[in-house]
């Protein structure tokens, strides 16, 4: 069985190869990336020397294929998470899947990491997002991953998986480090003077999910998402800020600000690379996901389907992400 994994460099990508090292069910591993040599210094980083792990060379978002590619399985985790334009969203969330999924054998079925953003936030009156609910992005980011799932699903069928997770948290994450020199301020800064409620999910959970798939004959259970995944716990983003300071061991106090402030302060943000570069989730863009109060989904049909259950809790996640970034010299 072959299987190839897009986006193996990345947050998700770069801990699911963790876990898939355990699981010999795979005779070769195909790993397209832009950049050979950072994931090969990243595996030799994490100890892994597995010969089924085949790497090869991609340019942009054209995703140009060994010749001998016949994966059964494909795991799309890559895509652009920050941008500034829509059309960077798209060219590569939608339009470079399209060139990827055009290069695959008719039989290979597709696991694709969307994200809660296709959906939107939970709407009013809900306790929860659903799959019953209409899909309202309020992003560019969102609305160009509910794009990629429509055209997938129209070329693909049953062989797609849809999955849609949360804010995804954990080791290996350098995305989390404004979160933690936020922390270690006198002041910490949460934007909104109502508490804002979030689904979010471990990243070992979440590898820990895409594989419950894989060992799954999806065609059998008529079940293809999309699926919401997440922790049985929701948060708020006060709790949010409080645990990652309590994991690092600083003090100080969240100061509350209006929203049009955030607003103001990402438009600055986009306007100067090197911020850009330092807080790429204040984005104008990505604001426009912070807004919004509640962004909580409902993770029991997955659950049920597949019998995976979330197992971390946020102090455990946040503090094995601290000790990462500690060792990384990021924090």
């Amino acid at each position: 069985m072959e299987l190839l994994i897009t986006g193996s460099t990345g947050f998700v990508g770069r801990n699911l190869l963790l876990h898939l090292r355990r699981h010999p069910r795979w005779s070769r591993i195909l790993l397209p990336v832009r950049n050979p040599e950072k994931l090969r210094a990243q595996l030799e980083d994490e100890g892994i020397a597995d010969e089924r792990m085949v790497i090869t060379s991609v340019r942009g978002d054209f995703w140009e294929l060994p010749r001998d590619a016949a994966p059964d399985v494909v795991i799309h985790a890559a895509g652009l998470l920050f941008g500034r334009r829509r059309e960077d969203y798209f060219q590569t969330n939608v339009e470079g899947t399209l060139r990827l999924v055009a290069q695959l054998p008719r039989t290979a079925r597709v696991i694709v990491l969307s994200s809660l953003a296709a959906g939107g936030p939970t709407p009013k009156r809900a306790v929860a997002r659903t799959s019953d609910h209409d899909n309202r992005p309020v992003s560019f980011y969102g609305a160009s991953k509910l794009a990629m799932e429509r055209e997938l699903r129209n070329r693909l069928g049953r062989r797609l998986m849809i999955l849609r997770p949360p804010m995804v948290l954990g080791p290996r994450d350098s995305a989390t480090v404004p979160l933690f020199q936020m922390a270690k301020g006198a002041v910490r800064i949460k934007p909104g003077f109502a508490a804002k409620h979030y689904s979010w999910i471990d990243v070992d959970d979440l590898c820990r999910a895409i594989l419950a798939v894989l060992s799954t004959d999806w065609d059998r259970t008529g079940q293809y998402g999309p699926f919401y995944l997440g922790s049985e716990d929701t948060i708020t983003d006060s709790e949010l800020i409080s645990t990652a300071a309590e994991v690092i061991g600083a003090r100080g106090f969240t100061l509350s600000v209006p929203q049009v402030a955030v607003r103001l302060a990402s438009l600055l943000i986009d306007a100067v690379p090197s911020w850009r570069a330092s807080a790429p989730s204040l984005g104008r863009d990505r604001v426009r996901e912070i807004l919004p109060d509640r962004w909580v989904c409902d993770e029991t049909p997955f659950s049920q389907h597949f019998g995976w259950k979330p197992s971390k809790k946020l102090r455990q996640t946040l503090a094995a992400t601290a000790d990462w970034l500690r060792q990384q010299g990021k924090i």
